[in-house]
């Protein structure tokens, strides 16, 4: 028996079914750069980034140094209480990082969960109001908050409502819902008229605190919103003294070939939630908003014993460094150039392609059937089988492949993946792929 199925059948025993959305049998022994390697010694060209949480890469040298040197100061001591040198330089860093020319404050969290759960808790404090509006096929978290603004899969609230009163939430602009001929002026009218609905019929304006919205939905598909779209509904949060957030949280530092995906649309959140690659993986988040929304609530309402702890801090300093010294955002722009050649050209060659979506190292790429409806068994022969050629990339929804590679990977390393992904799509087109044998349900 390999090793990864020894490892994997005993913690079967100890690890519940809920943790853990099912891909491959594999353990990840160790990583260095976009190369990922398993318990049996195997390498893989890792194509997911670990959820767009190592932007940077694995293991980058600058983060380990970094991590290391402070592990051998201080680890640990509670910043709910007293302050520390690294993460006080963090916290100046991340506000003048953060669009917006205005006075910004930040408070540090341990998961883009719990990021998304104070930017409810701040907004509400801030209006005086009940009420939040998210968007369908968002992904904001599995905490309780961030959980009931979310809505791309029913098992995050299948078995356990009531879940958090007062969230509405309305159709995202998916423009691949657009209808034959549809402009996307024409696309953002008709949904920015699904959105207004609900304030027109039964949720006054007046009592609505937030709008919080991925300007590209992550999980959603790899999606990004129409400009006019995002335009309408900003300018009626400032007509409505709404809170305007943005999660960045798996689209943020560098993803989408820009710093951050709201800079896509020239627009300027009241508040914006980061996490994930902020400190290259290790579990850190942050919250940055206007001084006047960040000052409305007074401690213990967003106190963790752990967030933002020194260890963390200096990753994410490192890890800041990394994607300002080696130019990781305009890198993302100009392989996700690369990227989307390669998917073009590939949806012009296969019929099971459908739509092709990628904003910088950043894509979704719908695969279909004969009647252009999405076709989960053929995604999952696909990821299977590019994960047997030496790749790592999953599905979003179903039929989606998701395309997120660390924005350190080498053109060497984005050519031989492009090799894989080639092989895997002839062989399905040739019918010589299967679905694996296994007892788990694969992927969302």
């Amino acid at each position: 028996m390999s090793e990864n199925k020894a490892i994997l059948n005993e913690e079967k025993k100890h690890l519940a079914d809920a943790s853990r959305v099912k891909y491959f049998d594999i353990v990840i022994d160790r990583g260095q750069g976009a190369i990922i390697t398993d318990a049996d010694g195997h390498d893989y060209i890792d194509l997911l980034a670990s959820a767009s949480a190592t932007n940077t890469g694995h293991s980058h040298p600058k983060v380990v140094e970094a991590i290391t040197n402070q592990a051998q100061k201080l680890i640990q001591y509670t910043p709910a209480y007293f302050a520390n040198t690294t993460t006080a330089k963090l916290a100046k860093r991340l506000t003048a990082l953060a669009p917006g020319n205005f006075d910004k404050q930040v408070v540090f969290g341990n998961s883009g969960s719990d990021a998304n759960d104070a930017i409810i808790k701040f907004a509400r404090g801030y209006t005086g109001r009940p009420y939040v509006v998210s968007f369908t096929g968002a992904y904001h978290g599995s905490t309780y908050g961030s959980l009931s603004i979310s809505s791309v899969s029913l098992n995050m609230s299948r078995k356990i409502g009531p879940l958090l009163p007062g969230v509405i939430k309305a159709p995202y602009p998916d423009q691949t819902q657009r209808l034959p001929n549809e402009s996307d002026d024409d696309f953002s009218e008709r949904l920015f008229k699904q959105f207004k609905l609900p304030f027109e019929t039964y949720l006054p304006a007046e009592e609505v605190a937030l709008v919080i919205i991925e300007p590209i939905q992550g999980d959603g598909g790899i999606v990004k919103a129409p400009q006019k779209y995002m335009s309408l509904v900003y300018e009626f949060t400032r007509e409505n003294g709404i809170v305007f957030a943005v999660d960045e949280i798996n689209q943020g530092l560098g993803r989408s070939g820009k710093m951050w995906s709201i800079d896509h649309f020239g627009i300027v959140p009241d508040i914006m939630s980061i996490g994930k690659s902020l400190a290259s993986g290790l579990p850190l988040s942050a919250v940055i908003g206007r001084t006047e929304i960040m000052s409305s609530l007074a401690s213990p309402a967003n106190v963790y014993t752990t967030a933002g702890n020194p260890v963390t801090a200096a990753a994410a300093m490192a890890t800041l460094d990394v994607i300002e010294n080696e130019n990781l955002v305009e890198r993302s722009e100009k392989l996700g150039i690369l990227s989307k050649n390669f998917f073009d050209n590939a949806a012009e060659r296969y019929s099971f392609i459908g739509d092709v979506r990628l904003y910088g190292l950043n894509g979704g790429i719908d695969i279909v059937d004969s009647k252009n409806l999405p076709d989960i068994q053929a995604t999952t022969k696909l990821i299977y089988r590019i994960f047997e050629l030496g790749a790592i990339m999953i599905s979003l929804r179903g039929n989606i492949l998701r395309f997120q590679p660390p924005l350190v990977i080498t053109e060497t390393q984005l050519d031989q993946a492009f090799k894989i992904l080639t092989q895997a799509f002839d062989e399905l087109e040739a019918g010589e792929l299967s679905l694996p044998e296994t007892d788990n349900h694969i992927g969302w």
